[in-house]
């Protein structure tokens, strides 16, 4: 069930918040239950069959959380060794062993067959969501013993599908809080902005962005330079409204209830680095493997080498948590460089490489961060290396410049033939696709790298649970976007034109990126 459906939007979500808060009138066990059992509806939406697995990983890791809590010594260990396995293996035998097998019968020229396993949509989150669980018990952070709670925790459908990764510890007291169980129409108000802000994101410019990623990305052929370049800053630019959108659209359901979810986002695309990127990109999943595994492993701790070692390792298994495929495998390898670079060229000039620098020197970084992520992209996006490679090429000015001949033929002969002369060749067709895809492109970039961010549009009424550090002061060209968001009139009325463009736009409602992950 799609957050950009009509079933979603004009049954799911009223039948849901109007039983959460008629039985909370009653007792707020029931409501939380009704919460945790339409959860498990709009799960099971997808595909029933998949409900069984569902509840076992919950009812599984649910009980390995009270043996670790009530045990004593190594047999804590024991016990969190083994349940983190269980949801490993869990997640390697629908999410890996395809790719694995099938890794092994090209490496070793074997024909073993290949396992038919339908991946169960968020199965990525809902088991590192648990594995953060059961570590946090380990460490004396958490004790959950009610297992409506936890069976809350787990589903809450907001969440559920893609994100965000949630720690137990900043969602129960939530759960746990009167207050929330308790209609407040300052909830409802910023809650449905932030969702019409999401909403307008997906439907408005990704998916309309995707129709010239495809294009590219889809096709054959080696693309030139500007063809090359437009289809990976289209893909660039929809995959942050569609993730961005989705984060903010669970955000503001979730505020519906009460409860603040984590901040996903944060303006990434303006990182004047790659650490600032990875700290603003996707920032739950950032948390996960920086507290779960990259400080596990020794973080910093031991050296410049090892330190090396570490972050690559991190963000290798990160690209493999986000698909079993060895684009995936190389796009976190590349992420991995890149963080290696940026933190020895921080060792190397000290204070200097970490301060705030010129204004030129900021742009330049930001551009530099933008254009590293973008090459990561395209292994990201390709459906092979083979066609990678080639729009690798095209980027890199290896297959020439090409042109559509509609936009040659209004040049004119002189500036067509000089045009000529230097390398630029004309093609049949695609003119207005051409035209198009860049004016897309620079409406994504104007929006991105101009405007500010959700949470920064909202930031008088605390959007979303951020960590220290984040800035959510923002500077815009419109006063009304500049000043924030408010219960006034005038944002009654753009939120509204947001929501009525957004539902005339929903002819046909495309499934989120992040659903197959």
């Amino acid at each position: 069930m799609l957050f950009n459906s009509f079933g979603f939007l004009f049954l799911f979500m009223p039948a849901a918040v109007l039983g959460f808060f008629t039985l909370a009138r009653i007792r707020r066990d029931w409501a939380a239950a009704w919460l945790a059992l339409a959860s498990l509806f709009f799960y099971g939406w997808w595909d029933v069959r998949y409900l069984p697995l569902l509840l076992g990983s919950i009812g599984l890791n649910y009980l390995a959380g009270r043996l670790i809590s009530q045990g004593a010594g190594a047999a804590r260990l024991r016990w969190l060794t083994l349940a983190v396995v269980v949801n490993l293996a869990l997640l390697a035998y629908y999410k890996y062993a395809a790719f694995a097998i099938g890794s092994i019968n090209a490496l070793l020229g074997s024909h073993y067959p290949l396992l038919a396993v339908v991946l169960p949509i968020g199965i990525s989150f809902f088991t590192f969501t648990q594995i953060a669980f059961l570590v946090d018990t380990y460490r004396g952070e958490v004790r959950e013993v009610n297992f409506i709670h936890y069976l809350l925790f787990v589903t809450y459908f907001p969440h559920l599908i893609a994100g965000p990764v949630l720690h137990h510890k900043e969602m129960m007291p939530q759960f746990a809080d009167a207050q929330n169980y308790r209609f407040s129409a300052r909830n409802w108000a910023v809650g449905l902005s932030i969702f019409a802000i999401g909403l307008a994101k997906k439907v408005l410019v990704a998916d309309n962005l995707a129709e010239y990623a495809n294009a590219v990305f889809n096709q054959g052929g080696s693309p030139g330079l500007l063809v090359a370049w437009g289809g990976v800053l289209a893909y660039a630019f929809q995959l942050y409204f569609d993730f961005s959108g989705y984060s903010d659209m669970a955000i503001g359901l979730s505020r519906l209830f009460g409860v603040k979810l984590p901040l996903n986002f944060h303006s990434p695309y303006k990182a004047a680095n790659i650490i600032v990127f990875w700290r603003h990109w996707h920032m739950t999943l950032s948390r996960f493997l920086r507290d779960y595994l990259y400080i596990p492993l020794g973080g910093g701790r031991k050296g410049a080498a090892r330190r090396y070692l570490n972050l690559m390792i991190t963000m290798v298994l990160g690209g493999l948590w986000h698909g079993a495929g060895w684009n995936f495998v190389i796009w976190g390898a590349l992420h991995g460089g890149y963080l290696m670079i940026n933190h020895g060229w921080q060792a190397l000039w000290g204070a200097r490489a970490k301060g705030p620098g010129s204004r030129l020197g900021h742009v330049a970084g930001v551009a530099l961060t933008f254009v590293a992520v973008c090459v990561a992209w395209v292994f990201f996006r390709a459906t092979d290396l083979t066609r990678a490679l080639e729009i690798l090429r095209g980027m890199l000015l290896m297959s020439g410049i090409g042109l559509p001949d509609a936009i040659g033929l209004r040049l004119g002969d002189g500036l067509r033939g000089w045009l000529e002369q230097h390398g630029v060749v004309f093609y049949l067709g695609g003119g207005a696709r051409f035209v198009q895809t860049w004016l897309w492109v620079g409406a994504g970039a104007l929006l991105v790298f101009c405007c500010p961010n959700t949470q920064q549009i909202m930031r008088h009424f605390e959007p979303a649970l951020a960590e220290k550090g984040v800035d959510l002061s923002a500077g815009c060209v419109l006063p009304i976007v500049r000043s924030g968001w408010q219960p006034q009139l005038r944002w009654a009325l753009w939120i509204g034109v947001l929501l009525v463009l957004s539902l005339l736009s929903l002819n046909r409602p495309a499934e989120f990126l992040y659903f197959q992950f």
